[in-house]
């Protein structure tokens, strides 16, 4: 167990005794990478009741633990192979509740935002950028854009979103109220007609400086726009 651990925190694995102990140390690493993105998410909030930036913190901090979006369903594996011997999973059960709460919190910084631009959610041209699970690949299992869609849409946003990785958004199983939706072109037109511009997931591809010049308005959940100099003011870091 103490080996998985230390490879779950990034320290060379090991060959195991048993096929249990291979697939419980499988579910370790996301399991730890879980908890502690829920600590980093609970910092970010703290961040923000003290008006700070979270990311200037971490930056500051030198620690390697950002907030982040963590839907992994490893973890709840995990918690559940775990309780069968009556083991306590506590920790992580709070890790995945807080981080379970990020998008809804994701939107209500948006949604004060676009209430200082004198907007509200209802009516307003939201774009999301990235329904990939994590940049740079065409996955969208586990993606917490679906969630972040599905708040906006219960406002009454008017939500698209690209990606270029996903040309259309396929039909996921707890997502099937969802209408069948494709990825827009992401030119200098589209960006100026929205009244926001959410970054749900960093890819690569993206030109954030162009992205930023051309938008009126840019939530950024990723630390994406760090080196962007020009048009700071239209960036919201949470």
């Amino acid at each position: 167990a103490a080996v998985a651990l230390l490879s779950g925190a990034g320290i060379d694995a090991r060959p195991v005794s048993s096929p249990e102990a291979a697939e419980v140390s499988g579910a370790v690493g996301p399991a730890v990478r879980a908890t502690l993105a829920g600590l980093a998410n609970q910092i970010r909030t703290a961040c923000a009741r003290m008006g700070l930036d979270p990311w200037e913190v971490f930056g500051a901090s030198g620690t390697e633990s950002p907030p982040t979006f963590d839907a992994s369903a490893a973890p709840a594996l995990f918690t559940w192979g775990v309780r069968q011997w009556g083991a306590s999973t506590e920790l992580l059960d709070r890790a995945a509740e807080i981080n379970r709460s990020v998008p809804g919190y994701v939107i209500t910084r948006l949604a004060d935002a676009l209430n200082d631009a004198g907007k509200a959610v209802r009516g307003s041209k939201v774009a999301i950028l990235g329904m990939a699970h994590k940049k740079d690949v065409d996955d969208p299992r586990e993606s917490p854009g679906f969630e972040l869609l599905n708040h906006l849409l219960k406002k009454g946003a008017a939500v698209s979103y690209n990606d270029p990785h996903i040309p259309s958004l396929p039909r996921m199983h707890h997502w099937s109220h969802l209408e069948p939706m494709h990825s827009q072109p992401l030119t200098a037109e589209y960006l100026a007609a929205q009244d926001c511009v959410l970054i749900a997931t960093d890819h690569t591809a993206y030109d954030y400086d162009f992205i930023v010049r051309h938008s009126k308005l840019v939530i950024d959940t990723r630390n994406a726009t760090r080196a962007i100099t020009r048009g700071r003011e239209k960036i919201v870091r949470v």
